[in-house]
């Protein structure tokens, strides 16, 4: 359950992101706004992570980690049941990284493992996203890998792969928006660009929906992600 990333970009988003920043940033968990653009493209609230807690790529990628399991903690004990914290959340270099099962870790990827229910990522491949596109990849990658983590704990079943991954990034969307609600994140100007950039780097570049290992495509993935910040992840 890899997040493997792609460099497909969508020929609308630079557009489809001018008029989001139009729209303007909160200066601080402002409650997210509803519903699409009168175009239907997906349209997340206006606000999103900044540096305002997380002051380098260590912070941001534990507080990612830290507010995103708190998350869902709260939504457990809201359905009346318990949560279990992953085991691990760990670091790796390349190839150099915890199997699952009989499957190695590969370079340039994040994943959630349900045997030993834990979350690696290569950190050098996770950094140089940080680097280059801005804090918004951590909040991105992370809360995807838990949403595959909510997922075995719900014991949730998929024909295919692509719902799977789907729902973790409607998941990831619906998380990053209670973190604003709740006033744990504050947002700055260009954060939703670094969101939706993330999540059309990361799309397929074909819809090729019945391919083991398919994500969505860059506008799928935005879509669903946009679904879950805009409705809450009761919408996933």
């Amino acid at each position: 359950m890899g997040y493997v990333m792609r460099r497909t970009i969508l020929p609308f988003l630079p557009l489809f992101l001018a008029a989001l920043l139009a729209a303007g940033c909160g200066s601080a968990g402002p409650v997210p706004d509803s519903g699409t653009t009168g175009d239907a493209e997906p349209r997340p609230a206006s606000s999103s992570p900044s540096r305002s807690l997380g002051q380098s790529f260590e912070e941001d990628v534990q507080l990612a980690r830290t507010l995103t399991e708190r998350f869902w903690q709260g939504r457990f004990e809201a359905a009346g049941r318990a949560y279990r914290p992953i085991q691990a959340f760990e670091a790796y270099s390349g190839e150099d990284g915890p199997a699952c099962g009989d499957q190695p870790a590969v370079p340039d990827n994040a994943f959630y493992c349900p045997i030993g229910h834990f979350v690696a990522y290569d950190e050098a491949w996770m950094r140089k996203l940080y680097e280059n596109g801005g804090d918004g990849a951590v909040y991105v990658i992370v809360p995807h890998e838990l949403g595959h983590a909510v997922q075995a704990q719900l014991m949730s079943d998929f024909t295919l792969n692509v719902q799977r991954e789907l729902q973790a990034d409607c998941y990831a969307g619906g998380a990053l928006a209670g973190m604003i609600q709740a006033g744990e994140i504050e947002a700055e100007p260009g954060d939703d660009e670094e969101l939706l950039a993330n999540l059309a780097a990361a799309g397929d570049p074909t819809d090729e929906w019945l391919r083991p290992d398919a994500h969505g495509t860059p506008a799928q993935r935005q879509q669903s992600f946009a679904d879950g910040f805009n409705n809450g992840v009761d919408a996933c």
